[in-house]
């Protein structure tokens, strides 16, 4: 990259972090905040829906400068979010890419919702483009805008970021029109994924349904006339941001709330986003487990499970909801005392600085979802610990993260997150575990946390992005 002027950027998502965009791209740490520092670099426009709903289709625009960032936003119609994002976005592809064939539904119409709302973010943004712009789109609700920006006469170096699982062809390939949705995104010309496992996923359906040729170690797919790259860039967190927030007096008042409000217990906390992918009902099922097996455990362990709602017009969510509250109610009403309960479950968000005062006062973090593209809250608990005395991080062996933070006696203990016994017995192995095996597992992922963070991902991605060649559309090319 030496010598090469550094170009602006255009990111794309289907929400934009803005001031006042409650639950839009997350708060101003993690990666919104690493985005906005791309674009600070940069230059450029960050572009997404406003996350407002009109009663008709508009092309009206909402342009802002705040903090050195401009943002770009339009409204979508009532008709567009049931169609687009609660229903192919999060009712089909969602679930599909989690592996979760019971819930994935296949509709027409909110398949044409999809791609609708699709072409109507190209026809918004291209006035925005630039001739020497990156374009860098983000995530599932946009897999065929690369397409869509080519077909309005984008020829720029387009990259897409893919922040959750690619499943394995044998699921994908029940999806209507798998094909056509994998050519849209051979448009671009570099493809992001969380870890190796998605990424091979992604190239065995390019070379066996596609019969594209394949080069697994460079990851150039070569089909249509073009070529197209497949990297990793495992996401972290925002190391200096959230170091910061656990130095405020928010972080040390939530951690003193916590180890005063425990009683002497060991704290055990879970903070996940209510969704079903999560795996909370099964964690919950483990945890029942672990004191159906130690019942006198009960005054030695408290767990907190902090659950913010999501996407509560979807039906799944609102029965994964349903579902989580009757199990941790039964759990409670069998083993509470007058004086405590097993579980405390929290269904709100909290702020960066709080989390971390929670994180820091819990022994024990339980981060066990069925699957996930990475999972930073697993980063997050580890990055809190205090380096003398740090907790344990429990980790699903199906999280993106397990590939970095998991390995043999090392790092976060790993679990079948499908198996409550399995579950149990890490509980127990954590509350066990001596001093200095906590200090060297926490050591063994600490380094990898604090140096593989947000801003080395973004700056790694625009790189490769920035190094690409833009094939001529028909006419076969290479990455340099």
């Amino acid at each position: 990259m030496e010598g090469r002027p550094i170009a602006r950027l255009i990111i794309i998502s289907n929400r934009v972090a803005t001031p006042d965009a409650r639950g839009a791209a997350g708060a101003q740490g993690g990666l919104a905040g690493a985005l906005n520092s791309a674009l600070k670099d940069h230059g450029g426009i960050w572009f997404g829906w406003s996350g407002q709903e009109t009663e008709d289709a508009t092309d009206t625009m909402q342009l802002r400068r705040a903090d050195g960032v401009t943002t770009a936003t339009i409204d979508l119609s009532s008709r567009d979010v049931e169609e687009y994002y609660n229903g192919y976005a999060n009712s089909t592809l969602w679930p599909l890419f989690h592996y979760r064939l019971d819930l994935t539904r296949y509709e027409v119409e909110t398949a044409k919702g999809y791609e609708r709302v699709n072409r109507h973010f190209a026809e918004s943004v291209v006035p925005l483009i630039e001739p020497d712009d990156l374009v860098w789109v983000h995530d599932y609700h946009l897999l065929p805008l690369g397409e869509q920006l080519r077909r309005s006469g984008v020829a720029n170096r387009i990259g897409f970021f893919l922040h959750i699982p690619w499943p394995p062809t044998r699921l994908f390939v029940s999806l209507p029109d798998h094909e056509l949705l994998v050519r849209s995104l051979l448009e671009y010309d570099l493809i992001g994924f969380q870890s190796d496992e998605w990424r091979e996923s992604f190239l065995h359906y390019c070379r066996e349904e596609l019969g594209a040729e394949v080069d697994e170690a460079s990851g150039a797919i070569r089909f249509g006339g073009k070529t197209v790259t497949a990297r990793t860039y495992p996401i972290g967190i925002d190391w200096d941001h959230f170091q910061e927030q656990g130095r405020t007096e928010e972080a040390r008042i939530a951690e003193q709330r916590l180890v005063s409000s425990t009683r002497h217990r060991t704290a055990m906390i879970g903070v996940d986003r209510l969704d079903y992918s999560k795996g909370l009902p099964e964690r919950i099922d483990g945890i029942a487990r672990f004191f159906d097996q130690n019942p006198e455990r009960v005054r030695d362990l408290v767990y907190i499970q902090i659950a913010p709602p999501s996407r509560e017009d979807v039906k799944s969510y609102q029965d994964i909801r349903a579902l989580l509250e009757q199990k941790a109610g039964q759990i409670n009403g069998a083993r509470s005392e007058v004086d405590l309960v097993p579980i405390r479950y929290v269904n709100r968000g909290y702020s960066h600085a709080e989390l971390f005062g929670f994180f820091r006062a819990a022994k024990i973090g339980l981060v066990t979802p069925l699957r996930d593209g990475m999972n930073l809250v697993a980063k997050e608990y580890v990055a809190a610990q205090d380096p003398e005395d740090p907790g344990v991080l429990i980790l699903s062996h199906f999280a993106g993260a397990a590939r970095q933070l998991g390995a043999e006696d090392r790092g976060a203990v790993l679990v079948n997150s499908y198996s409550p016994d399995d579950i149990s017995r890490a509980i127990q192995l954590a509350l066990e575990m001596p001093l200095a095996e906590r200090k060297a597992r926490y050591a063994a992922m600490i380094g990898t946390i604090r140096d593989d963070n947000v801003q080395g991902w973004t700056r790694a991605f625009c790189d490769d992005l920035a190094a690409t060649r833009p094939p001529a559309r028909g006419a076969d090319s290479e990455t340099d």
